[in-house]
């Protein structure tokens, strides 16, 4: 903790020399999950706190973590699960570190019950653009709770994270997840909420392959061992499968869920729902997945952007064997790396966007019509009241969940990932023409993609938040700090300008994804997954690491 206390020390200073002089800066925490062009933080002053990256205690008896901001989710479950903990909400990519899914929005598959990361924190330690280092928590009347909610999802516009307390739950050692098959996006939408009724469930999301093939993903946390002599499926291995290619497999045979549309009413019903066999519930497979496994299933491949990969190097076929002989740069924090490296990010879609139920389908045509991309995430998130920047619920639809137009509700996270038009002015037109398109639906984007809204925009996109924001960045004195806006929005006509002869090269295939490739060796992330204590090796490695 010593330690812990010099570094923040350290920080504060810093921060309280920048504050006395009127520069503002930017944080810098060692790497990056956002798709944003790194050509918005050119020139602009650095604050450093890659040195905050350590669990500092894992308290059993409490159920709480300390974790500094720039642990990532692969190092934080490996220390919990030694204790038979696990965070309740746990982002799919091992790299997101515990500061950004606080400071950023982090909505999973455990999300329907939990609601996003933030909800997990019982306090959170800041530095404030003044120096002044507080502890916020969010319980109503504590000193600072208006900053704890403030600074959730604000990108660190109202301070810098230095140390949070998260609450853990009881891990177990694996996950018995059930693969339902749907044949069109109106019952793939149906079957989300049917199954985040489902008490037993602790995990829910869904993968549309296309309208006709969609498949519900609902898991329950066991200690049980498969039955039968089962075999325990993994992921994280050179040779495993890559999990949405798993699952397209699995059920591509299967005819449409014919479960009940009602989730069980009474405790008999739900225990005998939650012990049925994969063979009783037609239209369903299922199969266990150890817990880290699972949590982080969608690691190898990036969901399925790792495809996009293949599809830039053409020569190289999309093969099993390939996957094996190139998993190195096939993990998120590599895939990210070559992402940046290679400046392909400025024509590829990467956006999350949540949305009312009732605007799922509509929105799923229209990526369909326009945009063509497949497969789509389907992510159930319990929301919170507004204003934040989280998506929310909002106006007349927030009104009909509860009071008032910032009440707390449901709402279906669909991730959107793949090519756009390679031409860059089309690209532009297409991503605006997204962000139109969600505002009609009453949805709201996650801010760690390409944003081009206008100023007006985008604060009547984030539901009318601009007044309590501006009053704690006065509050707090963070006024000279850029603005969530600042941070987010990509300057288009700054980034479609030639800025010298290294993009134009780097246009040129197949310099960029080589550029990207060569980064992304330099960093040595891959080495950070091949040295992974959380993989599956067996029965006697499990019990070591949940026991």
């Amino acid at each position: 903790m010593e330690r812990h206390t010099q570094t923040v020390r350290l920080i504060a200073s810093t921060v309280r020399s920048l504050f006395e002089r009127a520069e503002p800066y930017r944080i810098w925490h060692g790497s990056t999950n956002s798709t944003r062009p790194a050509a918005q933080k050119a020139g602009a002053r650095l604050v450093d706190i890659s040195a905050l990256n350590g669990v500092l205690e894992v308290d059993a008896a409490r159920r709480v973590a300390l974790v500094e901001p720039n642990v990532p989710m692969d190092r934080l479950v490996e220390r919990t699960l030694r204790h038979g903990l696990v965070p309740p909400v746990v982002m799919e990519f091992p790299g997101i570190t515990a500061g950004g899914g606080y400071a950023g929005t982090a909505g999973e598959s455990s999300s329907f019950r939990h609601g996003y990361f933030d909800e997990t924190v019982a306090s959170v330690e800041i530095v404030l653009p003044d120096g002044e280092v507080v502890v916020a928590r969010p319980e109503k009347g504590s000193r600072y709770a208006d900053l704890f909610r403030g600074a959730a999802g604000a990108v660190g516009t109202l301070g810098i994270t230095t140390l949070l307390e998260l609450r853990l739950v009881e891990a177990k050692r694996f996950v018995r997840a059930t693969y339902r098959r749907t044949t069109s996006v109106a019952e793939a939408v149906r079957v989300v909420r049917e199954e985040c009724a489902r008490p037993e469930n602790d995990y829910v999301d869904g993968i549309l392959f296309s309208k006709g093939h969609g498949v519900i993903i609902s898991g329950q946390l066991t200690d049980e061992a498969p039955p039968n002599g089962e075999k325990v499926q993994t992921f994280s291995h050179a040779w495993d499968p890559w999990f949405y290619m798993h699952v397209r497999e699995r059920t591509e045979g299967l005819s449409s869920s014919s479960l009940s549309n009602s989730a069980p009413t009474d405790a008999a019903a739900s225990s005998a729902s939650s012990l049925a066999s994969p063979t009783s519930r037609p239209g369903t497979v299922t199969e266990y997945i150890p817990l880290a496994e699972y949590l982080f299933r969608y690691d190898r491949g990036g969901f399925w952007v790792g495809q996009a990969a293949f599809d830039y190097f053409r020569p190289v076929p999309f093969t099993r064997f390939f996957r094996w002989f190139l998993d190195d740069f096939l993990h998120t924090r590599m895939l990210y790396r070559a992402l940046h490296g290679s400046g392909e990010s400025g024509r590829f879609f990467v956006q999350d966007i949540g949305l009312p139920y009732e605007s799922a389908e509509p929105f799923v045509d229209y990526v369909s019509d326009a945009l063509g991309i497949w497969p789509l995430w389907l992510c159930p998130l319990k929301t919170p009241a507004g204003p934040t920047f989280h998506p929310h619920l909002r106006g007349e639809r927030a009104g009909s969940q509860g009071e008032g137009a910032g009440a707390e509700g449901e709402m279906l996270n669909i991730g959107v990932w793949g090519w756009g038009p390679k031409d860059r002015a089309a690209f532009v037109r297409a991503n605006r023409d997204l962000e139109r398109k969600v505002s009609e639906l009453g949805g709201m984007k996650w801010l760690y993609a390409h944003t081009y809204y206008d100023e007006p925009g985008f604060w009547e996109a984030y539901g009318g938040h601009r007044a309590a924001y501006e009053a704690l960045r006065e509050k707090y004195k963070a006024t000279s700090l850029p603005s969530v806006y600042d941070k987010v929005r990509v300057d288009s006509e700054r980034a479609g300008a030639e800025l010298g002869w290294k993009p134009w090269l780097k246009s040129l295939w197949p310099v960029g994804g080589v550029v990207g490739l060569w980064k992304g060796i330099k960093s040595k992330d891959y080495m950070l997954h091949r040295n992974a204590t959380w993989k599956w090796t067996g029965e006697e490695g499990a019990k070591e690491k949940v026991l």
